[in-house]
């Protein structure tokens, strides 16, 4: 999909500058300090969601009939699922699908990307035998004791 990009403040000047790219073209308003804006016509935002929706549906179906074959088609995507234990894996493409399936159906993806991105850290985490080591202990007691914020060290 195409994709034009404009400052905000053009938008905010003379909107019909930026309203044809609409045509051919979604358009990111890049803001200074704020989130970047994007702007899409409503017949694409609507084959896109219907798309994703039947996806992330179709996904769950085969999921819960070829688990197997579900796990191989998010590992291929998601290669770092390689890198977490096999029970982890399972729970990881369990979580990641129920999620998506939930975000297609409600427009709110934001828990799926999340989860996606804790998942992506914790195969990270794995594939540092070092590290994995560390953190599954065995941990002595509650650790260092440390200053509350804003107290002056003694």
């Amino acid at each position: 999909m195409a994709v034009q990009t404009f400052p905000y403040s053009s938008f905010l000047r003379g909107p019909s500058q930026v309203l044809p790219s609409l045509t051919d073209a979604d358009v990111i308003l890049e803001r200074r300090d704020e989130e970047n804006l994007v702007l899409t016509r409503v017949e694409r935002f609507e084959a896109v969601a219907t798309g994703l929706r039947i996806a992330a549906r179709s996904l769950a179906i085969l999921a819960r009939r070829h688990r197997d074959l579900a796990e191989e088609a998010l590992a291929e995507e998601l290669p770092w699922l390689s890198w977490l234990p096999a029970e982890e894996r399972l729970t990881c493409v369990r979580e990641l699908l129920s999620d998506l399936v939930a975000g297609a159906d409600t427009g709110l993806l934001t828990p799926f990307a999340r989860n996606l991105a804790s998942w992506r850290s914790t195969a990270e985490a794995w594939s540092d035998p070092r590290l994995a080591r560390e953190l599954q202990g065995p941990f002595n007691g509650d650790g260092p004791v440390i200053d509350r914020p804003g107290e002056d060290a003694a």
